[in-house]
C-alpha cells in the first residue's frame, strides 16, 4: 500500500507529512517506557523482519498481491510506540533506497501503513485479551484478529486521505469500495503472518512479547491461612544469553526471506496499484525522486542476474534496515536510561 508521489496534492501531503512527525515524536517519547536492554535489539530486528516479508507479496485475487503492513506485528511484539518507530524505518528505508513509495508522501505512508495499523490492531488486540482467558492462544488469536482489521482501516484511511487531496477525479465511493474490498482478503494474510510469528515468539520466549506481558498470573502461597504472591523468581542468566539466539536465528530468518524467497513471491499489483490502474487513481503519478538510486525496483544496478539482483537487494535493505533500527532503538533506550522522569526509584518502606 506504499503511495507513490502525485497520488496526493502537496498541501495534503504536507499536512500528513507534519501528522506523521508529530506521531512520531510522540512515539519516540513513548518508547523510552518499551524499550530495555533486551527489546532494543529486539525492535531493530521487528523492523529487518518487517522488511523482508514486505518483499513477499502473495496473490489475492485475479491479477492483485497484497503484502505484510505489519503494523499490528510490531505493536504486540515489541509495543504500540515502538512499533509504529519500527514500520517508520522500513518505510524511510524503502523510500529513499529503494524508490519505493514517494518520498513527498512519505507523511502518508507513516500515517496510514504505520500510525493508522499500529492504533487500530493495538486497541483490538488489548480489548480481546481483556475479555479472553490469560493464555498464550489468546494472545495469538487476538494478534489474528487486529492484523485482520487493520489492513482495511488502513484502505479506509488511505480513502479519506484522497477524498480530501486526491489529484484525480475518481468518485471517493468507488475508490472506498475497490480499496476496501481487496484489502480485506490482504487482511487475511497479514493476520497469518502476525499471528504465526507471535505464536512462534511465545513458543520460545514469552517474555519478549511486549503485547503478553502481565498474563501469567502469579505463584500462591498459603502464609497462615490466607494465599498471598510468592516473591517473583530471579531472572535465569541464561536467559539474557538466549536473547541472542532469538536475535540471530530472527536475522538469518529475514536474510533467507529477503534474499531468497523473495524472487518467488508474486509478480501481480499490489491492491493500491490495482485499485490505481483500475480505477484511473494514478493518472498524474509522478517518477520517484529515488529512481536512479542503484538499489531502486529492489534490484542492485548493473547485476543482469534478476535472481543475484533481487537477493543482493533484500539483502543488503535487511542489513541497513537492522542497524538503522538497531542504532535509533539503543538511542532511545540510552536516553531513557539518562532520564531521572523515566527511572523508577524507591519508596522506602515503614
Amino acid at each position: 500500500m506504499h503511495v507513490p508521489d502525485g497520488f496526493i496534492d502537496a498541501p495534503v501531503s504536507i499536512a500528513a507529512g507534519v501528522a506523521a512527525a508529530g506521531a512520531v515524536a510522540i512515539s519516540l517519547r513513548g518508547a523510552r517506557r518499551e524499550l530495555d536492554e533486551r527489546t532494543a535489539p529486539l525492535a531493530g530486528l521487528v523492523a529487518a523482519f518487517i522488511f523482508a516479508v514486505q518483499m513477499l507479496n502473495f496473490p489475492v485475487a485475479a491479477g492483485t498481491s497484497g503484502h505484510l503492513l505489519g503494523g499490528a506485528l510490531a505493536a504486540i511484539l515489541v509495543g504500540p510506540y515502538t512499533g509504529v518507530l519500527c514500520v517508520s524505518v522500513v518505510l524511510l528505508m524503502q523510500g529513499i533506497l529503494f524508490a519505493d513509495g514517494g518520498l513527498t508522501a512519505l507523511g502518508v505512508n507513516v500515517s496510514v501503513m504505520g500510525v493508522v495499523t499500529v492504533v487500530v490492531a493495538y486497541a483490538i488486540f488489548r480489548g480481546l485479551l481483556k475479555v479472553l482467558p490469560p493464555t498464550r492462544r489468546s494472545v495469538t488469536a487476538a494478534a489474528f484478529t487486529g492484523a485482520l482489521l487493520s489492513v482495511p482501516a488502513a484502505a479506509t484511511a488511505f480513502t479519506a486521505i484522497y477524498a480530501v487531496g486526491g489529484t484525480t477525479d475518481v468518485p471517493v465511493g468507488k475508490v472506498f469500495t475497490a480499496m476496501v474490498g481487496v484489502h480485506v482478503l490482504i487482511g487475511v494474510g497479514e493476520a497469518a503472518i502476525t499471528a504465526a510469528t507471535v505464536g512462534a515468539v511465545l513458543a520460545v520466549r514469552p517474555d519478549l512479547v511486549h503485547g503478553a506481558r502481565g498474563l501469567t498470573a502469579p505463584l500462591k502461597l498459603r502464609v497462615a491461612g490466607e494465599m498471598v504472591d510468592a516473591p517473583a523468581a530471579a531472572p535465569a542468566p541464561a536467559a539474557a544469553r538466549s536473547n541472542r539466539t532469538v536475535w540471530a536465528t530472527g536475522l538469518v530468518t529475514a536474510l533467507v526471506l529477503a534474499g531468497f524467497v523473495s524472487f518467488y513471491a508474486s509478480a501481480s499489483p499490489d491492491g493500491l496499484e490495482k485499485v490505481a490502474a483500475d480505477k484511473g487513481i494514478d493518472q498524474k503519478a509522478e517518477e520517484h525522486a529515488a529512481a536512479g538510486s542503484p538499489l531502486a525496483d529492489y534490484s542492485v544496478k548493473d547485476v543482469t542476474d534478476a535472481r543475484l539482483s533481487g537477493g543482493l537487494a533484500g539483502v543488503i535493505g535487511v542489513g541497513v534496515t537492522v542497524v538503522v533500527g538497531t542504532g535509533i532503538f539503543w538511542t532511545v533506550r540510552r536516553r531513557r536510561a539518562q532520564d531521572p522522569a523515566a527511572t523508577p526509584t524507591a519508596t522506602p518502606v515503614a
